[in-house]
Protein backbone atom coordinates (compact mmCIF):
# COMPACT_ATOMS: atom_id res chain seq x y z
CA UNK A 1 0.00 0.00 0.00
CA UNK A 2 1.37 3.15 -0.71
CA UNK A 3 1.82 5.70 1.96
CA UNK A 4 1.94 9.45 2.00
CA UNK A 5 3.93 11.32 4.77
CA UNK A 6 1.82 14.33 6.63
CA UNK A 7 4.03 17.59 8.21
CA UNK A 8 1.19 19.72 10.30
CA UNK A 9 2.21 23.73 11.37
CA UNK A 10 -0.64 24.91 14.70
CA UNK A 11 -1.28 21.07 15.08
CA UNK A 12 -3.45 21.47 17.84
CA UNK A 13 -4.67 18.19 19.98
CA UNK A 14 -4.69 16.19 16.24
CA UNK A 15 -7.97 16.63 15.34
CA UNK A 16 -6.78 17.09 11.62
CA UNK A 17 -4.36 14.48 11.97
CA UNK A 18 -6.91 12.18 13.64
CA UNK A 19 -9.28 12.70 9.88
CA UNK A 20 -6.14 11.87 7.86
CA UNK A 21 -4.44 9.05 9.19
CA UNK A 22 -7.98 7.55 9.34
CA UNK A 23 -9.31 8.33 6.32
CA UNK A 24 -10.48 5.67 3.35
CA UNK A 25 -8.48 5.97 0.14
CA UNK A 26 -10.51 5.11 -2.65
CA UNK A 27 -7.86 3.97 -4.28
CA UNK A 28 -6.00 2.19 -2.16
CA UNK A 29 -3.24 4.64 -0.15
CA UNK A 30 -2.99 5.72 3.16
CA UNK A 31 -1.71 8.78 5.08
CA UNK A 32 0.76 8.36 8.01
CA UNK A 33 1.90 11.06 10.36
CA UNK A 34 5.29 12.13 9.80
CA UNK A 35 5.84 15.42 12.22
CA UNK A 36 4.02 18.15 13.55
CA UNK A 37 4.57 21.37 15.52
CA UNK A 38 2.56 23.15 17.70
CA UNK A 39 3.80 26.20 20.62
CA UNK A 40 1.59 24.23 23.66
CA UNK A 41 2.66 22.09 25.55
CA UNK A 42 -0.06 20.51 27.09
CA UNK A 43 -1.66 20.33 23.07
CA UNK A 44 1.59 18.83 22.13
CA UNK A 45 1.49 15.84 24.86
CA UNK A 46 -2.38 15.67 23.91
CA UNK A 47 -1.35 15.25 20.27
CA UNK A 48 1.25 12.41 20.78
CA UNK A 49 -1.43 10.43 22.85
CA UNK A 50 -3.84 10.49 20.25
CA UNK A 51 -1.81 10.50 16.75
CA UNK A 52 2.12 9.47 17.63
CA UNK A 53 2.39 7.75 21.02
CA UNK A 54 5.35 5.81 19.76
CA UNK A 55 6.99 8.24 18.28
CA UNK A 56 7.14 11.57 20.70
CA UNK A 57 10.33 13.04 19.32
CA UNK A 58 8.26 14.05 15.85
CA UNK A 59 6.11 16.73 17.69
CA UNK A 60 8.13 19.89 17.72
CA UNK A 61 6.93 22.03 20.48
CA UNK A 62 8.03 25.55 20.03
CA UNK A 63 7.04 28.87 18.33
CA UNK A 64 6.20 28.14 14.19
CA UNK A 65 8.27 31.14 13.81
CA UNK A 66 11.32 29.46 15.28
CA UNK A 67 10.38 25.96 13.33
CA UNK A 68 14.04 24.54 11.67
CA UNK A 69 12.18 23.32 8.57
CA UNK A 70 15.20 22.16 7.07
CA UNK A 71 15.72 19.69 10.00
CA UNK A 72 12.24 17.77 9.35
CA UNK A 73 11.87 14.40 6.92
CA UNK A 74 10.89 15.22 3.65
CA UNK A 75 6.87 15.11 3.18
CA UNK A 76 3.71 14.31 0.54
CA UNK A 77 1.46 16.84 2.78
CA UNK A 78 1.24 19.59 5.47
CA UNK A 79 -1.73 20.68 6.76
CA UNK A 80 -2.33 23.72 8.66
CA UNK A 81 -5.26 25.21 10.92
CA UNK A 82 -3.83 28.11 11.75
CA UNK A 83 -5.93 30.26 14.47
CA UNK A 84 -8.95 31.54 13.73
CA UNK A 85 -9.38 34.34 16.62
CA UNK A 86 -8.87 36.99 14.55
CA UNK A 87 -11.40 35.69 11.96
CA UNK A 88 -14.03 34.47 14.49
CA UNK A 89 -17.64 35.63 14.66
CA UNK A 90 -16.50 35.90 19.13
CA UNK A 91 -14.37 38.47 18.48
CA UNK A 92 -14.63 41.38 16.55
CA UNK A 93 -14.70 39.44 12.74
CA UNK A 94 -17.64 38.20 11.50
CA UNK A 95 -15.62 35.53 9.43
CA UNK A 96 -12.71 35.25 7.27
CA UNK A 97 -14.89 35.44 4.14
CA UNK A 98 -15.65 39.24 5.01
CA UNK A 99 -12.71 39.78 7.67
CA UNK A 100 -10.80 43.41 6.59
CA UNK A 101 -13.53 43.62 3.78
CA UNK A 102 -12.36 40.35 2.20
CA UNK A 103 -9.08 41.46 2.06
CA UNK A 104 -7.94 38.76 4.39
CA UNK A 105 -9.17 35.52 2.50
CA UNK A 106 -7.86 37.08 -1.15
CA UNK A 107 -4.42 37.76 0.61
CA UNK A 108 -4.09 34.02 1.81
CA UNK A 109 -5.84 32.80 -1.25
CA UNK A 110 -2.94 34.65 -3.29
CA UNK A 111 -0.12 33.37 -1.17
CA UNK A 112 -1.51 30.09 -1.47
CA UNK A 113 -1.08 30.43 -5.65
CA UNK A 114 2.04 32.34 -5.65
CA UNK A 115 3.92 29.29 -3.66
CA UNK A 116 2.73 26.96 -6.24
CA UNK A 117 -0.40 26.05 -5.83
CA UNK A 118 -3.89 25.01 -7.47
CA UNK A 119 -6.22 25.75 -4.66
CA UNK A 120 -9.97 24.99 -3.95
CA UNK A 121 -11.37 26.65 -0.84
CA UNK A 122 -14.96 25.36 0.20
CA UNK A 123 -16.86 27.11 3.33
CA UNK A 124 -17.69 23.50 5.04
CA UNK A 125 -21.10 23.63 6.93
CA UNK A 126 -20.10 20.59 9.67
CA UNK A 127 -23.69 19.97 10.57
CA UNK A 128 -23.76 18.65 6.87
CA UNK A 129 -21.51 16.04 7.18
CA UNK A 130 -23.36 14.58 10.72
CA UNK A 131 -21.26 16.56 12.87
CA UNK A 132 -23.54 17.37 15.89
CA UNK A 133 -22.45 21.22 15.86
CA UNK A 134 -22.86 24.43 13.47
CA UNK A 135 -19.45 24.76 13.19
CA UNK A 136 -18.59 26.62 9.58
CA UNK A 137 -14.96 26.25 8.40
CA UNK A 138 -13.48 27.59 5.25
CA UNK A 139 -10.93 24.31 4.29
CA UNK A 140 -8.49 25.09 1.21
CA UNK A 141 -7.14 22.39 -0.27
CA UNK A 142 -4.44 22.51 -2.69
CA UNK A 143 -2.51 20.74 -4.83
CA UNK A 144 0.88 21.68 -6.75
CA UNK A 145 1.25 22.63 -9.96
CA UNK A 146 2.51 20.07 -12.14
CA UNK A 147 0.18 17.23 -10.66
CA UNK A 148 -2.82 16.68 -12.77
CA UNK A 149 -5.20 16.56 -10.63
CA UNK A 150 -8.26 18.62 -9.01
CA UNK A 151 -10.52 18.22 -6.01
CA UNK A 152 -13.69 18.49 -5.20
CA UNK A 153 -15.74 19.26 -1.93
CA UNK A 154 -17.28 15.96 -0.60
CA UNK A 155 -21.12 15.30 -0.85
CA UNK A 156 -23.09 16.12 2.48
CA UNK A 157 -25.40 13.62 0.67
CA UNK A 158 -24.49 10.37 2.67
CA UNK A 159 -25.08 12.04 5.78
CA UNK A 160 -28.87 13.25 4.97
CA UNK A 161 -31.15 12.26 7.62
CA UNK A 162 -28.69 11.62 10.23
CA UNK A 163 -29.38 12.85 14.12
CA UNK A 164 -27.19 15.41 15.20
CA UNK A 165 -29.19 16.73 17.83
CA UNK A 166 -27.22 18.01 20.50
CA UNK A 167 -29.39 15.57 23.16
CA UNK A 168 -28.33 12.97 20.60
CA UNK A 169 -24.85 13.41 20.46
CA UNK A 170 -24.16 13.60 24.49
CA UNK A 171 -26.99 10.91 25.71
CA UNK A 172 -26.51 8.07 22.79
CA UNK A 173 -24.08 6.57 24.58
CA UNK A 174 -24.14 8.82 27.80
CA UNK A 175 -21.21 10.17 28.84
CA UNK A 176 -19.42 7.82 31.86
CA UNK A 177 -19.42 9.35 34.62
CA UNK A 178 -15.62 8.97 35.52
CA UNK A 179 -14.56 10.67 31.74
CA UNK A 180 -11.87 12.28 31.42
CA UNK A 181 -12.57 16.01 32.02
CA UNK A 182 -15.84 15.66 32.88
CA UNK A 183 -16.21 17.04 36.47
CA UNK A 184 -19.50 19.40 37.30
CA UNK A 185 -19.54 22.62 37.64
CA UNK A 186 -20.05 24.31 40.93
CA UNK A 187 -22.33 27.01 40.37
CA UNK A 188 -23.52 29.74 42.95
CA UNK A 189 -26.98 29.88 43.69
CA UNK A 190 -27.62 33.04 41.78
CA UNK A 191 -26.29 31.29 38.95
CA UNK A 192 -29.05 28.53 39.43
CA UNK A 193 -31.56 30.14 39.89
CA UNK A 194 -30.56 32.29 36.58
CA UNK A 195 -30.52 28.79 34.19
CA UNK A 196 -33.66 28.32 35.28
CA UNK A 197 -35.10 30.96 33.20
CA UNK A 198 -33.77 30.25 30.39
CA UNK A 199 -35.47 28.13 27.79
CA UNK A 200 -34.06 26.04 24.82
CA UNK A 201 -31.78 28.05 22.65
CA UNK A 202 -32.01 30.59 25.02
CA UNK A 203 -28.94 32.74 26.44
CA UNK A 204 -28.61 34.86 29.58
CA UNK A 205 -29.15 38.40 27.13
CA UNK A 206 -32.38 37.32 25.32
CA UNK A 207 -34.42 35.25 27.51
CA UNK A 208 -37.14 36.51 30.44
CA UNK A 209 -34.62 36.42 33.75
CA UNK A 210 -36.01 38.25 36.73
CA UNK A 211 -34.20 42.09 37.17
CA UNK A 212 -32.30 40.59 40.10
CA UNK A 213 -30.84 38.06 38.20
CA UNK A 214 -29.95 39.90 34.61
CA UNK A 215 -26.40 40.23 33.51
CA UNK A 216 -25.81 44.03 33.88
CA UNK A 217 -22.93 43.63 31.32
CA UNK A 218 -22.58 46.71 28.67
CA UNK A 219 -19.11 45.73 26.67
CA UNK A 220 -20.07 42.05 25.93
CA UNK A 221 -23.66 40.15 24.88
CA UNK A 222 -21.86 36.53 23.43
CA UNK A 223 -24.55 34.35 22.30
CA UNK A 224 -22.75 31.67 24.17
CA UNK A 225 -23.11 33.16 27.94
CA UNK A 226 -24.87 31.32 29.88
CA UNK A 227 -26.85 29.68 26.64
CA UNK A 228 -29.10 26.80 26.75
CA UNK A 229 -28.56 23.82 23.95
CA UNK A 230 -31.87 23.22 21.76
CA UNK A 231 -31.64 19.32 22.80
CA UNK A 232 -33.55 18.69 18.77
CA UNK A 233 -30.73 20.87 16.93
CA UNK A 234 -27.27 20.43 16.41
CA UNK A 235 -25.18 22.36 19.16
CA UNK A 236 -24.10 25.68 18.46
CA UNK A 237 -19.67 26.21 17.98
CA UNK A 238 -17.93 25.17 20.81
CA UNK A 239 -15.74 27.51 21.73
CA UNK A 240 -11.86 27.34 22.59
CA UNK A 241 -13.11 29.09 26.22
CA UNK A 242 -14.29 26.46 28.51
CA UNK A 243 -17.71 28.18 28.89
CA UNK A 244 -20.47 26.19 30.00
CA UNK A 245 -23.69 24.61 27.84
CA UNK A 246 -26.36 22.90 28.91
CA UNK A 247 -29.58 21.02 27.43
CA UNK A 248 -31.57 20.52 31.06
CA UNK A 249 -32.38 23.27 33.64
CA UNK A 250 -33.76 20.77 36.38
CA UNK A 251 -30.61 19.98 37.81
CA UNK A 252 -27.64 21.53 39.11
CA UNK A 253 -24.90 21.46 41.68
Amino acid sequence: MKTFKLGELFAGAGGLAWGAVHAECARGGKIIHAWANDCDPSTCATYIKNICPDAPDTVICCDVRDLNLDALEEIDALAFGFPCNDFSVVGKRRGLLSANGGEAKSKILEGFRDAGYKIFPHLYKFEEYGVPQTRHRIIVVGIRNGIEKSFRPPSPAPYSGKNISSQHALECPPIPPDAANHERTKHSPDVVERLKYIKPGQNAFNADIPPELQLHVKSATLSNVYRRLAPDKPSYTVTGSGGDFFIGADDFD
